[in-house]
């Protein structure tokens, strides 16, 4: 027993559907609640699971058809009936079954067993039994008649199959009419027409295959390569997706959710850098003295941490303000100043405004004295090839942004280069270094003697942070970056870091550096 399955509702609004793709053929088994088809509506892209389990034997509607709700879709039964696709075939198995009938008088004319093949024809047998002195050439005739009722369309390919001999032919078409009105008289037709027995299995073969590649009826959207599913168009808007670049392997070139979704995926795979391959170092294996500059550094750096008391302070600062304005002015200040506009000279300003608000941390360690510099002469931190050097900005707290951006590309250059003055890295009372230029967030600098404090500065990084907007939090894409101050904790104390820590940060968060660039 077959039974129907029809398109479900789908909403209240939702009337049609069109029919995306099938997941099942004729002959698949289907258990109960398996998706059979692909359906889209105006608001949804969903599968048909099958309320029955069985056998597919007919698909009533087409991919790319729109039907109404309530339509039958599919036939489902035990597998006992024919499938759709096959009634051709059976419909042809008679006239295959028929032919062979001939053959048997054809080989022993008085033969009975001629009988047998007679109920496939209208009362054959009585004039079979009582005529077997008939022509031998003359009873295959049999068979195009039984082809002649199904096909109609048979007597046409017969007339021209034997032009060499029409007046024989026409007496035999003419009782095959009669034989489709009259079928108590089908004897007649079947003496008469020996030469349409070779024909009868051309007519058979198109008659096959004429219903085996149904035209799909097609639906309000069938054939308009165009049309994109809302729920396609959606998904598209809200990846970035442009449909016109898209190549649909649906069905007439529909665009489908997966072809969006490899469309998406494609850019994102092409747009990834190469892996970086790291070079094997040539120093492996080998064993170096240390360069002098080497020594000096490792011998202050070991005086310092055993000679005073450090501890580091780190705090977040939302830089958004500064990063937009660096992206509004950097080119004018390319063109004006000859130097490009990093966030180095942002910080140096702010922590030179600092410095003056809270000179400890400016100060230095002379005894048992605590001695106040006049003036913020900001050490700035070099990686060259030879290690790490520190060349001074001098009086940095007169400078705008143009000069400190001028005096750190000046000093950075010539310490790279080798052409820095001997007094040009001495005279420091704070440091800054920008360990974010090698992508750190940040570190625990080390506080070289006599300074008291170093600043270092993390890598730039957007990402989502909690921000008060008319009153009400939300969450937001900001432009963060960590400062850490090491500082000497003997003179230095925590309050006293956090308060110089704050104004920089509240200096950078308020952006307003624009009557101070210098340009």
């Amino acid at each position: 027993m077959s039974e129907s399955v029809s398109l479900p509702a789908l909403g209240e609004s939702v009337t049609e559907g069109t029919v995306t793709r099938w997941l099942k053929n004729v002959g698949d088994r289907v258990e109960v609640d398996e998706p059979l088809l692909e359906v889209s509506t105006d608001k949804v892209d969903t599968e048909i699971p099958s309320p029955v389990a069985g056998v597919i034997e007919t698909i009533l509607v087409q991919e790319d058809e729109t039907v109404e709700v309530g339509t039958a879709l599919v036939t489902i039964g035990d597998g006992s009936a024919a499938p759709a696709e096959d009634a051709p075939a059976a419909e042809a198995a008679p006239a295959a079954e028929a032919a062979p009938a001939p053959e048997a008088p054809a080989e022993a004319a008085p033969a009975p067993e001629s009988a047998p093949a007679a109920p496939a024809q209208p009362e054959p047998a009585a004039p079979a039994a009582e005529a077997p002195a008939a022509p031998a050439q003359e009873a295959p005739a049999a068979a195009p008649a039984a082809p002649a009722q199904e096909a109609p369309a048979a007597p046409a390919q017969e007339a021209p199959a034997a032009p060499a001999a029409p007046a024989q032919e026409a007496p035999a078409a003419a009782p095959a009419a009669p034989a489709q009105e009259a079928p108590a008289a089908p004897a007649a037709p079947a003496q008469e027409a020996p030469a349409a027995a070779p024909a009868a299995p051309a007519p058979a073969a198109p008659a096959a295959e004429a219903p085996s590649a149904p035209a799909p009826s097609g639906g309000s959207h069938a054939g308009a390569p165009g049309y994109v599913t809302p729920i396609v168009r959606k998904l598209a808007n809200d990846q970035g997706v442009d449909l016109a670049s898209i190549t649909g392997t649906g069905v007439g070139g529909r665009i489908r959710k997966q072809d969006v979704i490899s469309a998406q995926s494609a850019p994102a795979a092409e747009a990834a850098p190469a892996r970086t391959q790291l070079e094997t170092s040539p120093l492996r294996g080998t064993t170096v003295p240390m360069t002098r500059l080497r020594k000096v550094v490792a011998e202050r750096a070991v005086v310092s941490m055993q000679s005073t008391a450090q501890l580091t302070s780190v705090v977040e600062v939302d830089v958004t303000k500064v990063a937009r304005l660096r992206d509004k002015v950097k080119g004018a200040f390319l063109e004006k100043t000859g130097n490009k506009l990093s966030f180095l000279p942002f910080f140096a300003l702010a922590t030179a405004e600092a410095l003056r608000a809270y000179p400890i941390i400016n100060s230095t360690v002379d005894g048992d004295s605590i001695v106040y510099p006049a003036q913020e002469n900001v050490s700035i931190a070099v990686d060259t090839e030879r290690g790490l050097l520190t060349p001074v900005i001098r009086n940095a707290g007169e400078l705008d942004i143009a000069g400190l951006a001028a005096q750190i590309a000046d000093l950075a250059d010539r310490t790279r280069n080798n052409q820095l003055k001997p007094d040009e890295l001495s005279g420091g009372t704070f440091t800054l270094t920008n360990t974010g230029s090698r992508g750190a967030l940040f570190d625990t600098p080390v506080v070289f003697l006599p300074q008291s404090a170093i600043l270092g500065t993390g890598i730039v990084v957007k990402r989502p942070v909690v921000v008060n907007v008319d009153g009400t939090e939300a969450i937001a894409v900001r432009s963060m970056v960590y400062l850490a101050l090491s500082y000497d904790h003997r003179i230095i104390d925590g309050a006293d870091a956090a308060r110089f820590l704050t104004a920089v940060k509240d200096r950078l968060e308020s952006g307003d550096f624009e009557a101070d660039l210098g340009i």
